[in-house]
C-alpha cells in the first residue's frame, strides 16, 4: 500500500468518525456526510459484553430487519469508560446514551427511535444526561466525562474495534507515515523527549531516555516489547485500550523499532484477556493486509513484524525482565539489573518495553507535536493518566485526565462520590505495589511524584475507593495475600518476607498482635524494600507501610483493644440480639448455620414470642442473622 492509498482509505470513512464526535447543534449533517441517517454505538469491551451487550447488538439488528430499516449503522465499539451502566449504547447524531440495555430495550429503541420520525426513548437514558425539564444534555458535558481530557483512549468507543478503515479514518497509522517519509529516527526520539512521556507501567521512567539507550546500544539485532500482563487486582486500562484500538498499539511499536532499529516486536498479553487477544489479531492480520505490518511498511523500505505471546497470569511477568523470560520460553522470573534491557534484554539483544497505555500516546505525540503534549500536566509528570475507577465509588469505570488534577476531583466529580451515603475514608492508587492515601490527603494533585511523597505510587492506574466500612489493616493484609501468592521465589526476601510480614498482619486481625509486632514490621518492610531482587518484593510492603503511616490507630485498636471498628476482622466480630427490638419470629434461627440461635424466656413488651439470642461459643460470625433480620434487632460489636 502507497500513502496515497493510506490517504484515500482515511477519507473514506473520514465522515463516519468525525460525525461522531459532532455536538447536537451539527447533527443535521449526519445524512448527508455519511449517507446513513443515524448510526448506534454499542460497547463491545469485556465489561459490556460480560452484561450481555453482545445479545443486544443481536436483537438490535434482528429487529431493524423486521421493521425495515437500512440507513441505521450499527457499530461495535471499545469501552466508553462508565462501566458501571453497561451495556451502553449511544445513538448518533443526538448523543442519546441509553445505560443498562438489555435485548428488550434494544427492540424499544429501535421501534421509538430508530424509525423515520422517531424520538429518544428518554426513560432509558443515562440519567445523568436528562434535565429536570427533560431536555437532553450532551453526555461529553456530564460531570463523568466534561473534567476528562482522552488521548490514549481517544478513540475507544468511536470507532467500530474490528475495523481498520475506521482505525485509519480515526487517525491510527497517520503517525508511522509521518515518521517514514519526513524523520529520521534521531527525530523521532527528541520528539519523544521533549513530550516529556513517562512510562505508564508503574515506574515512570522517561520513556525517550529508553528509546536513546536503545539506540545506542550496540547489534544487528535488537527488539521492541509490548506489557499488556495486566495484573493489578482491579486494574483494566490496558485491556481497554487493545480492545477499543488495537491499531494505535501496533503502529506505535512499529514506530520504536524506527526509532532505536529494530524490525521484530512483541505484544505479551494474558491469556485472561480473550476479547483483546482476539482483536490484536486481527489488528494484525489486517495491519499485514494493508501493509502496515511486515516488509517494506508502505513501500517505505522498513521491515517490522509484530508476533502475540499469551501470559499464564503470573503477577510477577509484569516486571520488564521477568517477561522477557517468559517470553523466552522460560519460567518467568526477574534477572538481576545491570545489565539493563535497553542494553541486554530480549534474548540477550537491546530491547524497549512499554506498557500499552505507554504505546497509546505515541501517534498523538508525533502528530501534535512534543510542545503540545507537554503543555498538558505537571512539570514533571506530562499529559495524562489513564485509571480503571473501582470499589465504594458510584462510577466505576475507566477515567482519563490531566496529570495534575486532584483526588477529590476524580473520586467527588468524576466518579460521582461514595454511594448509599457513606463517608470517604481512603484511596489505593498503584495495586500491590502502591499505597493507601488517606482523606485528610484528599487534595493531592496526582502525578508521579506528589504519590511518592505521600507514601504510595501512580503503578499502572488502579485507582479503588475505600469508605469507612473498609478496615485498613485487612486491606493491607489483603494485599499481601496477593504478592506473597504471586512471589516468583527467586529471592529470599521477597520469598520469605511476604510470608513473614503476613503472618504477623494476620495475627494482629486475629487480636493477637503486641506493639512489638508494629516494630518488626516495619523492620522487615524496610529490609525487604532494600534487597528484593525486583520491584515486586520492593513494593510489596507499601501499602502494609502506608496504612500503618496513615491509619496507625486501627493497627493499634486491634491490638490493645481487640476490635475492628469497620466490622471487618471475623476474629474481633461478635453478635448479639438486641432482645427488646426482637419479635421472636425465628429467621434468624432457620438461617444460622452452626445453630447456635435458641430462644429465651424473656417476651419483649409489645410482642407475642418470646425473643431470641446467639451462643457465642457457637456462633462462627458468619453475619447471616443480621442479613435475615428484617426488624434490625441483631447487633455486630
Amino acid at each position: 500500500m502507497t500513502t496515497k492509498e493510506l490517504d484515500k482509505i482515511r477519507q473514506s470513512k473520514k465522515e463516519l468518525i468525525d460525525v461522531r464526535r459532532l455536538v447536537q447543534e451539527q447533527a443535521e449533517k449526519l445524512a448527508p456526510l455519511t449517507g446513513y441517517r443515524k448510526q448506534v454505538l454499542v460497547c463491545g469491551g469485556t465489561g459490556c459484553t460480560s452484561s450481555h451487550s453482545m445479545q443486544v447488538i443481536e436483537h438490535l439488528e434482528k429487529t431493524m430487519k423486521e421493521c425495515g430499516i437500512d440507513d441505521v449503522l450499527v457499530v461495535k465499539t471499545g469501552c466508553f469508560g462508565l462501566c458501571a451502566l453497561g451495556p451502553i449504547m449511544i445513538v448518533y447524531p443526538e448523543g442519546a446514551f441509553y445505560a443498562q440495555m438489555t435485548p428488550e430495550h434494544a427492540e424499544t429503541v429501535v421501534k421509538k427511535h430508530l424509525v423515520k420520525g422517531g424520538e429518544i426513548v428518554k426513560e432509558l437514558l443515562y440519567k445523568g444526561t436528562v434535565h429536570e425539564d427533560g431536555s437532553i444534555i450532551p453526555f461529553a458535558e456530564t460531570p463523568f466525562y466534561k473534567k476528562q481530557m482522552r488521548i490514549a483512549l481517544r478513540n475507544c468507543g468511536v470507532i467500530a474495534a474490528e475495523d481498520i478503515d475506521e482505525a485509519i479514518a480515526a487517525g491510527d497509522y497517520a503517525a508511522i507515515e509521518k515518521v517514514l517519509t519526513t524523520m529520521t529516527p534521531d527525530d523521532v526520539i527528541k520528539e519523544v523527549l521533549d513530550s516529556g512521556l513517562r512510562g505508564r507501567g508503574g515506574a515512570g521512567f522517561p520513556t525517550g531516555r529508553k528509546w536513546m539507550f536503545a539506540k545506542a546500544s550496540q547489534g544487528d539485532i535488537k527488539y521492541v516489547c509490548c506489557n499488556a500482563d495486566e495484573g493489578d487486582p482491579g486494574a483494566f486500562m490496558d485491556r481497554s485500550v487493545l480492545e477499543g484500538d488495537p491499531h494505535c498499539v501496533l503502529e506505535a511499536m512499529t514506530i520504536a523499532g524506527y526509532a532505536i532499529g529494530a524490525h521484530q516486536g512483541y505484544i505479551y498479553v494474558r491469556a485472561e484477556y480473550p476479547v483483546a487477544v482476539h482483536r490484536l489479531k486481527i489488528a494484525i492480520e489486517q495491519a499485514h493486509k494493508y501493509g502496515l505490518l511486515g516488509k517494506n511498511i508502505l513501500g517505505l523500505g522498513f521491515d517490522f513484524d509484530i508476533e502475540i505471546r499469551l501470559g499464564a497470569g503470573a503477577f510477577v511477568c509484569g516486571e520488564e525482565t521477568a517477561l522477557m523470560t517468559s517470553i523466552e520460553g522460560h519460567r518467568g522470573e526477574p534477572r538481576p539489573r545491570p545489565p539493563f534491557p535497553a542494553v541486554k534484554g530480549l534474548f540477550g539483544k537491546p530491547t524497549i518495553l512499554n506498557n500499552v497505555e505507554t504505546w497509546a500516546n505515541i501517534n498523538p505525540i508525533i502528530m501534535k507535536g512534543a510542545k503540545w503534549y507537554s503543555s498538558i500536566g505537571t512539570e514533571k509528570s506530562k499529559g495524562t493518566k489513564v485509571f480503571a475507577l473501582g470499589g465504594k465509588i458510584t462510577n466505576v469505570g475507566l477515567v482519563e485526565v490531566p496529570m495534575g488534577t486532584t483526588l477529590r476531583e476524580i473520586i467527588e466529580e468524576i466518579g460521582g462520590g461514595i454511594p448509599n451515603g457513606k463517608k470517604f475514608k481512603a484511596a489505593q492508587t498503584g495495586g500491590p505495589s502502591g499505597g493507601c492515601i488517606p482523606a485528610s490527603l484528599i487534595d493531592t494533585p496526582i502525578d508521579f511524584d506528589n504519590l511518592v511523597a505521600i507514601g504510595s505510587m501512580m503503578g499502572s492506574g488502579g485507582l479503588i475507593v475505600l469508605d469507612e466500612d473498609t478496615c485498613m489493616v485487612d486491606i493491607s493484609k489483603f494485599y499481601l495475600e496477593f504478592t506473597a501468592d504471586e512471589s516468583c521465589g527467586k529471592c529470599n526476601p521477597c520469598r520469605i518476607g511476604t510470608k513473614r510480614l503476613l503472618e504477623l498482619l494476620t495475627k494482629i486481625t486475629e487480636g493477637k498482635g503486641t506493639d512489638e509486632d508494629l516494630v518488626k514490621i516495619e523492620e522487615l518492610a524496610e529490609h525487604m524494600k532494600a534487597s528484593s531482587l525486583c520491584a515486586l518484593g520492593q513494593s510489596a510492603p507499601n501499602p502494609v507501610l502506608s496504612t500503618l503511616h496513615h491509619f496507625r490507630n486501627e493497627y493499634e485498636e486491634h491490638i490493645h483493644e481487640h476490635k475492628c471498628s469497620a466490622g471487618v476482622c471475623k476474629a474481633l466480630l461478635s453478635f448479639s440480639i438486641d432482645r427488646e427490638k426482637c419479635i421472636g419470629c425465628g429467621l434468624c434461627a432457620r438461617n444460622c448455620p452452626a445453630s447456635a440461635i435458641t430462644k429465651t424466656d424473656y417476651v419483649a413488651p409489645g410482642h407475642k414470642l418470646p425473643s431470641l439470642t446467639i451462643d457465642p461459643a457457637k456462633c462462627v460470625k458468619c453475619g447471616v442473622c443480621m442479613s435475615n433480620c428484617k426488624f434490625h434487632a441483631v447487633e455486630r460489636k
